[in-house]
């Protein structure tokens, strides 16, 4: 607790105002962007014996602060619900949530939590982050896309992990000839201010 003893009107002033600037500077980050869920898609892209899949997650939350003149300020932070995973089949969605593979009863959440972000010029930004899944973090890096429209802001990127890292397909499926080690999560977020 701060206390402010005998100043006088403006110094007290002077000193609250200091007080709220400090307190506002995370604020000042960027501009907190409204994510449109019903525009915007997560998907997961894998080789299942060299046939390409995508299955998408139906449920997520993006929260991004923005700052187009400074990126380095900028920050995202997603969370999915890895039970919302739908690869258009109600079967081979069960199975996806088992304990071989994402482990929903455990670990309910995947996350993506921004640590960095540069311009490369142009409409495309590295962003660096830390992405948890199935108990696991690893640090990542990956190209993002940003276009506007209107008022509408988007960003588009993809970010290719191995599944294996993070523990997904145990036993009998950790075997890439089956499905193959390499996941792209793909994402496309639509946001408005």
């Amino acid at each position: 607790m701060i206390s402010i003893k005998r100043l006088d009107t403006g110094r007290t002033w002077l000193a609250c105002a200091g007080l709220a600037a400090l307190c506002c500077l995370p604020c000042m980050a960027g501009t907190a962007l409204r994510t449109d869920a019903a525009k915007s898609n997560v998907a997961a892209v894998f080789r299942q014996m060299g046939v390409p899949v995508e299955g998408r997650f139906e449920r997520f939350n993006a929260r991004i602060e923005f700052d187009a003149a400074r990126p380095e300020l900028s920050r995202a932070n997603a969370e999915i619900d890895v039970a919302s995973f739908n690869l258009g089949d109600a079967e081979f969605n069960k199975e996806a949530l088992k304990k071989e593979w994402f482990d929903a009863a455990r670990f309910p959440r995947a996350a993506f939590v921004s640590t960095a972000m540069t311009a490369l010029g142009g409409d495309r930004f590295e962003v660096i982050g830390r992405l948890s899944i199935k108990g696991r973090t690893a640090d990542v890096r990956f190209p993002m896309r940003l276009t506007r429209q209107g008022g509408v802001t988007i960003f588009e990127g993809s970010l290719p992990i191995r599944r294996l890292a993070f523990n997904i397909g145990e036993d009998a499926w950790s075997d890439t000839g089956l499905v193959a080690d390499e996941i792209v999560i793909k994402f496309r977020i639509v946001t408005s201010t």
